[in-house]
C-alpha cells in the first residue's frame, strides 16, 4: 500500500507581507481621505451648498405700483386721490419646505392677520407645487399692517414665503359730484372724459420694481426701484358752490323735471370755473352701473340695449354737456348785438324803438316774444323786456358787416380751448357776412339760427361784464408734486378786449334794469345788485314746438365777481317758456355763490 504524500505548506514569505501591508494601507488612507472630503463637505464647504440649495427658491420681483396724482378744489378739499389695497401672496413651495419653515409661516399669519390655521395649511397643500398664489385679495392697509411690521423686525426674517402685492384704486369721495367734470378712470390708468382724461399725461406715473435675492451672508435682501407719483391738480371748482349748484338741480328735477338741466359758475374776471353741474350725474366709482342710464332711458328699454348700445348710451350719460352740446341761445345773445352797435357808435344809448308785436322782413313776419307788442321801448328796454323787434331794428342798422364782426370779437363760432376733452365745435354754425341773409340776420340779432356752447356763451358773457376782457376759460389751476411742492401754476390768460370799458358798464346797468324791472325780476337778491338776461329758444325742428330757456345772472354789477348761467331743455312739468324758472335757480346759486365767497353786500 502507497503511502499518501502531502504538499508542504510555503510560509508567508517578505514580499507576501509587504504587498498585503500595502493593500491594507491603501484601503486605509482612502477611508480616511473619504471620511475627510466627508467632514470638508460638512463644514468647510456648509454654507456654498446652502446656498445652492436656497437659490434653488423661487424669489420673484414685485411691481410698485405708483399712485395717481389727485384732484383737489380750489381750497384743497379732495375731489379724486387714489387708495392703496393690498393683496397677501403665499409661495407654497418655499413655505412647505421643511417643517420649520412651514412653522413659522402659519404662526405668523394666524397671529397677525387672524386667519385659520386649517384652512391656510389646506390650501397651502392644494397648491403645494406654486411659487405664487394670492390668498387674500384687496384689502386696507390697516388690515395688513401688524403682519408687514413683523416681516420687517429680526424674527420675522425667518419666515419665507409671505409677501404682499400693492396696487391703487380710484376713490372719488363725494362719489357722484362734479361727475362730467371730474371724468373717471379705467383699467386703473387712463382717464376717461373730464380732468382725468384731459390731464392724464400728468396725473399718471412710473411704477417702481422691488427685487429679492440672497446676499453674501445668505440673508434674504431686496433691491427697490422706487416709483414716481402722479403729479397733483388743484382745480379751479369751489365744492361748496358745486354742491350748491348741483343740489338745485336735484331739486328743480325732481319738481319739474326736464330732457337736461345744466348750471355754469365762473369768475368774470379771470376764466375761472367754479362750478359746472349737470342734472344727468353718475357714480365716478361706478361708472357703468346701470343705474345711471335711469335718468335717460326706462329699465325696459335698457334691458333690450345690446352692449353695443348701451356703450353709446354711456357715452351719452357721461359727456359733459356745458362743454359738448351746443344749442340756439336765445335771448342771452341780445347784450351781444346792442355791445357792436355801442362800440362801433351805431347806438348813442338814447334810442327808441316801437313793437307792434312782429317785424316784416322781406317775406317772412318775424314775431315778438311779447306777441301783444311792447310799444315804445328805450334801448336799455330793448334788453330789460326782451324786445325781438328792437333787436331786429338795430341788426338792420348795424348791417351784416358789423353784427358778424362782432359775432367773430365776442369767439363765437370758435372752440374756447377750455381744458375738458371733447369740446364742442361750432365754427360751420355761424353765418358769416357774405352767407348772411336779411331774414339770417333778423333772427341772428336774438340768438336764433346759430349756435353756440354754454361755456362759449359764459365766457363771451364775461367780458361783457367785465369791462370787455375776454379770458380763456379752464378748470385747473396749478400742478403740485405728491410732496405737495408746486411745480406750475397756471395764470389767468388774457385772449383778447371784445369791447370798451365804458360799453360794458352801459350794459351792465341795461341788465340791472332787466333784474329790477324786466324780465329777470325773479334774480332780485336782498343785499346785491344783480344783473342778467334771460334767453327763449325754440328747438328745431320749429313745428315740434320745444324750448330751451335759460338765464345768464351776475353780481354784483358794480364790479362782477360771479357768473351764473342756467340752461333747461324741455321743461317737462310746466310750460317749456318758463324762464322764471331758470332765473330763480340762477338767483339761488348766485346768492350762495356770494355769501361763499365772502363778497361785500353792494345795497342796504
Amino acid at each position: 500500500m502507497k503511502k499518501k504524500k502531502y504538499k508542504k505548506i510555503k510560509r508567508i514569505n517578505n514580499a507576501m507581507r509587504v504587498r498585503t501591508l500595502s493593500i491594507v494601507a491603501l484601503i486605509a488612507i482612502l477611508f480616511i481621505g473619504l471620511v475627510g472630503r466627508l467632514v470638508y463637505f460638512s463644514v468647510a464647504k456648509n454654507k456654498t451648498y446652502k446656498k445652492k440649495v436656497l437659490a434653488q427658491q423661487n424669489y420673484q420681483s414685485q411691481t410698485l405700483p405708483y399712485k395717481r396724482g389727485d384732484i383737489l378744489d380750489r381750497n384743497g378739499n379732495t375731489l379724486a386721490t387714489s387708495q392703496k389695497l393690498y393683496s397677501l401672496v403665499l409661495e407654497p413651495k418655499n413655505i412647505l419646505r421643511t417643517e420649520q419653515t412651514q412653522k413659522n409661516a402659519l404662526n405668523a399669519l394666524t397671529k397677525y392677520m387672524n386667519l385659520d390655521r386649517d384652512d391656510l395649511l389646506e390650501y397651502l397643500k392644494d397648491h403645494k407645487d406654486s411659487y405664487y398664489s394670492v390668498y387674500k385679495k384687496d384689502m386696507k392697509y390697516s388690515k395688513v399692517a401688524d403682519l408687514k411690521d413683523y416681516l420687517k423686525s429680526k424674527d420675522g426674517k425667518k419666515v419665507v414665503g409671505i409677501t404682499f402685492s400693492e396696487k391703487y384704486v380710484r376713490r372719488y369721495p363725494n362719489k357722484s359730484l362734479a361727475s362730467h367734470l371730474l371724468g373717471f378712470v379705467s383699467d386703473g390708468s387712463i382717464g376717461t372724459t373730464g380732468i382725468e382724461q384731459y390731464y392724464n399725461s400728468a396725473l399718471i406715473g412710473v411704477d417702481g420694481r422691488k427685487y429679492t435675492y440672497l446676499n453674501e451672508e445668505l440673508e434674504q435682501d431686496d433691491s427697490i426701484v422706487d416709483p414716481e407719483n402722479g403729479k397733483t391738480l388743484v382745480s379751479t371748482i369751489d365744492i361748496n358752490i358745486q354742491k350748491i349748484a348741483e343740489d338745485r338741480l336735484a331739486k328743480f328735477e325732481k319738481k319739474y323735471g326736464s330732457k337736461g338741466s345744466s348750471i355754469l359758475v365762473m369768475d368774470p374776471n379771470n376764466g375761472e370755473v367754479l362750478a359746472m353741474a349737470n342734472s344727468n350725474t353718475y357714480d365716478l366709482e361706478n361708472p357703468r352701473n346701470d343705474k345711471a342710464l335711469l335718468s335717460k332711458y326706462t329699465q325696459s328699454q335698457i334691458n333690450g340695449m345690446s352692449e353695443k348700445q348701451k356703450v353709446k348710451a354711456f357715452n351719452e350719460i357721461w359727456k359733459n354737456p356745458i362743454v359738448s352740446n351746443s344749442f340756439e341761445p336765445g335771448s342771452t345773445y341780445k347784450p351781444f348785438t346792442v355791445a357792436g352797435g355801442l362800440e362801433e357808435g351805431i347806438l348813442k344809448g338814447n334810442e327808441t324803438y316801437y313793437c307792434k308785436g312782429y317785424k316784416q322782413v322781406g317775406k317772412h313776419k318775424i314775431h315778438c316774444s311779447h306777441q301783444e307788442g311792447h310799444g315804445n321801448l328805450t334801448l336799455s328796454d330793448s334788453i330789460a323786456y326782451s324786445c325781438n323787434v328792437a333787436l331786429m331794428d338795430i341788426a338792420a342798422k348795424e348791417g351784416k358787416n358789423v353784427f358778424a364782426k362782432y359775432q367773430k370779437d365776442f369767439n363765437f363760432g370758435v372752440k374756447t380751448g377750455i381744458d375738458l376733452p371733447a369740446e364742442a365745435e361750432t365754427s360751420g354754425l355761424l353765418y358769416s357776412a357774405d352767407e348772411m341773409t336779411n331774414v339770417d340776420l333778423a333772427t341772428s340779432s336774438f340768438g336764433q339760427t346759430f349756435n353756440c356752447s354754454m361755456i362759449q356763451m359764459a365766457s363771451s358773457f364775461s367780458s361783457l361784464v367785465n369791462g370787455g376782457y375776454y379770458y380763456k376759460p379752464h378748470v385747473v389751476k396749478q400742478t403740485r408734486d405728491d410732496s405737495g411742492n408746486v411745480l406750475n401754476n397756471k395764470n389767468s390768460e388774457l385772449v383778447k378786449q371784445t369791447i370798451s370799458a365804458d360799453t360794458s358798464k352801459k350794459l351792465r346797468s341795461y341788465m340791472k334794469e332787466t333784474v329790477e324791472k324786466g324780465t329777470g325780476k325773479k334774480a332780485q337778491i336782498k343785499g346785491y345788485s344783480v344783473g342778467g338776461k334771460t334767453g327763449t329758444a325754440q328747438k328745431i325742428p320749429r313745428s315740434a314746438k320745444t324750448y330751451i330757456v335759460s338765464f345768464c345772472g351776475f353780481a354784483p354789477v358794480e364790479n362782477p365777481k360771479v357768473v351764473v348761467y342756467v340752461v333747461i331743455d324741455e321743461i317737462q312739468k310746466d310750460s317749456q317758456l318758463n324762464t322764471g324758472l331758470a332765473v330763480e335757480m340762477a338767483r339761488d346759486v348766485l346768492k350762495e355763490s356770494l355769501k361763499d365767497m365772502n363778497v361785500p353786500k353792494t345795497t342796504k
